[in-house]
């Protein structure tokens, strides 16, 4: 290879390496009966795992894109308000966090429901403890979310507001057509690498007893007392959706590059 060759031009020899590595781990686990056992028990929580870390994400974007045009208003009250919820959720643990919304506000909405109602409309338990770890990651991830969407909305030039402006565009249409977009193909690699962590991230759901992957393997240790091959299996699973994704987002982010160049 040249010294001034490209790394993103590198063959991903790293890639190669850890497909065979995976295929012969893969072979090995269906081969041995405790190792086969495990991945069948584990399998089965990744539908799980897939659905919080997606829907928490989603969710979390949607704040956070309303809490960066929040703290670039015009009015004090809502800048404020946006800097204040994202310097606190940025300061409390993950799974502090977690507890806090399933076991104190949760409850806590829902006897306010049932005040105003003046009857018992709700009762705790009929809020699953899964849209609960759902709830406390979508609020984790906004205020860091939000922070990425608020560099690169500031990060379009002023130019481009102004020409539309120009153009007779309003607010939302300049934000829709103009800010927006391009502001999206700046933050496209870090809000993807916050949907691999939020993945990954979605294993401390299993505080809360939820039956992910990491819960699964967690119960499954407990009864067969095979540590070693049962978070093997659970390590293996996360990396595998964890490398995926990763590749996926990276070819994602390659063709939205050709096509602002296409664009431009």
């Amino acid at each position: 290879m040249a010294p001034n060759a490209e790394p993103e031009k590198d063959f991903p020899w790293w890639l190669v390496i850890l497909a065979v590595t995976g295929l012969w781990l893969l072979y090995e686990m269906l081969s041995d009966e405790v190792y086969a056992g495990a991945l069948r028990v584990l399998s089965k929580g990744l539908a799980v795992t897939l659905l919080v870390a997606v829907v928490a994400y989603l969710g979390a974007c949607a704040i956070g894109l309303g809490l960066a045009v929040m703290g670039m208003s015009k009015h004090i009250l809502l800048r404020q308000a946006a800097r204040l919820y994202i310097e606190v959720m940025r300061g409390v643990p993950i799974i502090v966090l977690l507890l806090y919304v399933a076991f104190v506000l949760v409850p806590g909405v829902v006897a306010g429901v049932n005040a105003l109602a003046g009857e018992d409309l709700l009762r705790t338990r009929d809020v699953p403890l899964l849209w609960r770890a759902v709830l406390a990651l979508m609020l984790a991830y906004s205020a860091f979310l939000a922070e990425i969407f608020r560099a690169g909305l500031q990060a379009v030039d002023k130019g481009q507001i102004e020409a539309a402006m120009a153009l007779g565009l309003n607010g939302w249409q300049r934000f829709r057509h103009v800010r927006f977009p391009q502001a999206f193909r700046l933050i496209l690699p870090p809000l993807g690498n916050d949907f691999v962590a939020m993945v990954k991230d979605s294993s401390l759901v299993a505080v809360l007893g939820v039956t992910d992957v990491a819960q699964l393997a967690k119960v499954t240790a407990a009864g067969n007392f095979r540590y070693f091959e049962t978070y093997n299996v659970a390590a293996f699973l996360y990396l595998v959706m964890t490398i995926g994704l990763s590749l996926l987002l990276r070819r994602f982010e390659a063709r939205m590059r050709s096509r602002g160049r296409d664009a431009s």
